[in-house]
């Protein structure tokens, strides 16, 4: 069963800021409850595991997340993970993820483009209570990634030149070679937020009675 989402979050932090969480396979890992990165492989693969727990079934996963695409002037990153448990279910995801500038400064939006495959247990649930289930864990994320993006140091505002060196021009101003501008790029994220961990089995769960009462009387009606 496959499933394709479209989400976009507004992120109360600058586009440099998230970027310096999104393009760390580590950070992102850290803000998506239940995962983890176990092991590095190289620049772009890496070896992980997530543990999910959706009404009656459980499962941990365990597989490889690849970059195939990083792009730093675009600030857009793409990923392919892959995995299995125990009981035969598997699970991909290929994500594409942006980060982009909001309606005000010290704002952006993370824009996720997501196709999901599930087989096994899990895709008893149908496309219908999956989308939900989805919805629900990629919010817990973005609440997460705001964590970590409000987290990682704000680049100083830069400083004018005119009023740096009394309304003169800068090269007038001193002969000095001109240190480069801070923020150019942040270094990678690689401590997790502190935030949530878990999955909110709960609420996922109540998404599912819900969706299938919704579905019962859809069908008598």
């Amino acid at each position: 069963m496959e499933v394709k989402l479209e989400k976009r979050y507004p992120i109360d932090a600058t586009p440099a800021q998230c970027w310096a969480v999104l393009r760390d396979v580590r950070a992102v890992a850290g803000c998506m409850p239940g995962a983890s990165i176990t092991e590095q492989v190289d620049a772009t693969h890496y070896k992980g595991a997530v543990k999910l727990k959706v009404g009656p079934a459980n499962a941990a996963f365990a597989g490889d997340i690849e970059v195939l695409a990083l792009d730093e002037a675009a600030q857009r990153v793409q990923l392919l993970g892959k995995g299995s448990d125990k009981g035969g279910s598997t699970a991909s995801m290929d994500l594409t993820a942006t980060v982009e500038p909001g309606d005000t400064p010290g704002q952006c939006v993370l824009v996720g483009v997501a196709a999901v495959i599930v087989n096994g247990k899990f895709a008893q649930f149908g496309g219908r209570m999956m989308v939900q289930v989805s919805d629900m864990i990629l919010s817990q994320f973005a609440d997460n990634f705001r964590i970590a993006a409000a987290a990682v140091p704000a680049a100083a505002p830069a400083v004018s030149a005119t009023a740096a060196s009394g309304g003169m021009p800068a090269a007038a101003a001193s002969s000095e070679p001109t240190a480069p501008s801070a923020g150019t790029r942040t270094a990678p994220v690689t401590t997790a937020p502190k935030a949530t961990t878990e999955l909110n089995a709960l609420a996922i769960g109540w998404a599912l009675v819900k969706s299938w009462f919704a579905g019962l009387f859809g069908k008598r009606a």
